[in-house]
């Protein structure tokens, strides 16, 4: 009985150590607030097949949203161990099939094929590393949604900011 709770110690343990790499990679899970979702996707103009990424998707929000309310192939990119789970869980029970998950560190993701990409990222993550990524592989066209902070060097097609007390939301286009 010792070891269960000694089995139990390390998979909290290797839950924690993944979801505090995951923060200090790319940035902490901030939810989307749900008000926001919909000045998200007007500004990503997102088209039914079209292939949508969140990166760093937290519980997977933003993702059913695309899928649910523009048929997109969506798909969500989280390194956090605990948070990848819940997505899993939640596409379970929702029976949601036009969602993909993927345990993996969004620079190792192939973005190459995506219409529209989506994160919320810290803005040294975003300058030190994203920017570069991005320039790298999307193809001409695509769509980049920025929740509350710039790309450092890119000019955004549209900034979305209602009032001084809502987020901001940055359109791109490669």
């Amino acid at each position: 009985m010792e070891w269960l709770l000694y089995a139990l110690l390390l998979f909290i343990l290797i839950l924690l150590i993944s979801y505090a790499y995951a923060s200090f990679s790319f940035a902490p899970w901030v939810p989307c607030w749900r008000k926001d979702l919909k000045r998200i996707f007007k500004l990503a103009n997102l088209q039914a097949g079209e292939v949508f990424y969140d990166l760093g998707c937290g519980s997977g929000q933003v993702v059913f949203y695309a899928a649910r309310q523009f048929q997109a192939r969506a798909i969500g990119v989280e390194l956090a161990l605990p948070l990848y789970l819940i997505c899993q869980l939640k596409k379970i029970i929702i029976g949601a099939v036009d969602v993909q998950f993927r345990w993996k560190n969004l620079f190792a993701e192939n973005l190459s094929g995506a219409d529209a990409v989506y994160f919320f990222g810290m803005p040294h993550s975003i300058a030190a590393k994203l920017k570069f990524k991005l320039e790298r592989e999307l193809k001409p066209g695509a769509r980049v949604v920025s929740y509350v902070f710039p790309i450092p060097g890119w000019q955004p097609g549209i900034i979305d900011k209602p009032t001084a007390k809502a987020a901001a939301v940055y359109l791109y286009r490669r």
